[in-house]
């Protein structure tokens, strides 16, 4: 049986509540749709396509700012059948057109420096055959969609009928520990994120997202909700605007958010010495890494009587998987801050969690002998609808990731973790950083929380220097005070922890001036590059 097209959610809120605000767009020139207006803005978009000749089933990469032409052609090619292709710009000229050449998509949309990068890059977009551009006239030869869309029939688009198990749309990973994948979504994990969503986070529709991280928008409206977007860069969350997220969040009385850590670090402490808080929020998710429990405090300080904050755990392959409420959370802060982990909470209902031996090779088949026995740390994998099959022409991808079951598959997260006596999950670390020393091997976020309290300190990364097998812990940390004022309290701070595991065995501590961190959560720290600057620091 096939699951149904996920842009009929839509359709539905439309008619329900015709006049509510659909979407609002923050920046220089405000934009609002209704969603009868965002309704009729999908199927002219869906017709103008199919005149030009998009078919069932072609790949579309789209290049469009958060807002409302980003959500309304999201649906339209779903309407359409053809995949959208959503590849995050800000991950580097190099990578995106890597990501480009791989995905081979038959249609480019998206605004005039889009276009002209299409000029410039042929090869990389050799496989592209039709070209839309955005806005009011033709970029380089691009058809202008505005004008296509405005003689567009004023019918609805009939949506196709999704096969079972046919791709919906490809969602490209941030790259953050290695090349970035096309993630293949179906219609049914786009339902059954929509229901997980809909029932974990209670979001009902009239709500109001300030969605300050786009790609969870594209959930927003067929939950029958007000998709709020701030002014801000969603390719640098970390240079964000303060000032510009408050007023969007309370001019619109937003009462959601799902926003990356970066965001609400700034947030927060010049909401703080401002003495602001929110009036409408009631639940902020911060998910995309590590969370510091201090974050979480404050930022719950902020929110009226009732509010809360989450930090769901997941990732572009499977999510949500698991989630941890703030009060819930500052009970287990001191354990998180003598070096136990980050927790990231317990499954959502339909979600299975396990953890196997943590190897580098694949696993073809799934056996329960591959488990590891309950309290110790294992790779975090999943199985559930949410839970996505496969990378787009990736093979050898596949491989190093699924496992088969059955006619189910479980996901590798890549993540290294274990479980609680409670059966909460706690994260420490991914796969590929993990240490592996003379005496044993160690994960780094259970000691980078234990350091990251310290006095001056804005972050840590625990690198191994040398070759696997016999790799050095060095402790990397951002500050924002100088090496002789906080080397003292670092020491200090060892002895604090000398019977944390691990603690004792870090040799150096080494500073540097500004993590590398991942495009899209501005949050993710790049160890890999880390290490190679530590062991070029100590050569």
């Amino acid at each position: 049986m096939s699951a149904a097209n996920v842009s009929l959610e839509l359709r539905r809120r439309a008619a329900e509540a015709p006049g509510r605000l659909a979407v609002h767009a923050f920046g220089l020139w405000e934009r609002k749709l209704t969603f009868e207006q965002l309704e009729r803005r999908v199927d002219a978009c869906a017709h103008a396509l199919a005149e030009l000749g998009l078919a069932r089933g072609e790949r579309a990469a789209l290049f469009v700012p958060p807002g409302p032409d980003f959500v309304a052609l999201f649906h339209a090619l779903l309407r359409l059948g053809a995949l959208p292709v959503l590849i995050d710009p800000g991950m580097g000229r190099a990578a995106l057109l890597a990501c480009l050449e791989r995905a081979a998509p038959s249609t480019l949309i998206g605004v005039a420096k889009v276009h002209l990068a299409r000029k410039l890059f042929p090869r990389s977009f050799a496989s592209v055959r039709l070209a839309v551009a955005i806005g009011p006239a033709p970029a380089l030869g691009a058809h202008a969609l505005e004008r296509r869309a405005a003689a567009a029939p004023r019918t609805p688009f009939p949506l196709v009928t999704p096969l079972d198990g046919a791709p919906a749309a490809v969602l490209f990973t941030s790259g953050s520990t290695g090349p970035a994948k096309g993630v293949v979504y179906t219609h049914a994990n786009f339902g059954a994120q929509l229901a997980a969503l809909r029932t974990h986070f209670g979001l009902e529709p009239g709500g109001v997202d300030g969605a300050c991280f786009p790609l969870f928008a594209l959930f927003d409206n067929a939950l029958g909700l007000t998709s709020v977007f701030p002014a801000l860069d969603p390719s640098r969350p970390a240079s964000c605007k303060p000032a510009a997220v408050l007023r969007a969040l309370e001019q619109s009385a937003a009462t959601f958010s799902f926003a990356s850590p970066a965001v609400w670090a700034r947030v927060v402490p010049w909401m703080s010495a401002r003495r602001k808080r929110f009036t409408q929020l009631r639940r902020v998710t911060l998910a995309g890494a590590p969370v510091a429990p201090a974050l979480v405090h404050a930022l719950r300080a902020l929110l009226p009587a009732g509010g809360e904050v989450h930090t769901p755990y997941g990732a572009t392959e499977a999510l949500p998987v698991s989630d941890i409420a703030g009060a819930e959370l500052a009970a287990l802060r001191p354990s998180i801050e003598r070096g136990a982990g980050s927790c990231v909470g317990r499954p959502l209902a339909g979600v299975e969690l396990a953890l196997v031996r943590v190897s580098d090779e694949p696993l073809a088949r799934w056996d329960e002998s591959l488990c590891v026995p309950h309290g110790e740390a294992g790779e975090v994998c999943v199985k559930g609808a949410v839970v996505t099959r496969a990378y787009l022409d990736d093979p050898a991808a596949d491989a190093r990731a699924k496992i088969a079951d059955g006619a189910e598959v479980w996901h590798r997260m890549g993540d290294v973790g274990r479980f609680d006596a409670d059966g909460r999950l706690w994260f420490l670390g991914r796969k590929s950083q993990r240490l592996e020393t003379a005496h044993g091997v160690l994960y780094p976020v259970p000691l980078e929380n234990a350091f990251a309290v310290t006095r001056g300190v804005v972050r840590t990364a625990l690198v191994g220097v040398g070759p696997r097998g016999s790799e050095r812990p060095v402790m990397v940390v951002e500050s924002r005070e100088s090496e002789r004022t906080l080397m003292p309290r670092l020491r200090q701070r060892s002895g604090e922890l000398a019977n944390t595991p691990g603690a004792a065995r870090i040799e150096r501590f080494l500073f540097h001036p500004r993590f590398p961190v991942d495009v899209r959560h501005n949050a993710k720290i790049r160890r890999e590059e880390l290490k190679k600057w530590a062991e070029d620091e100590l050569s």
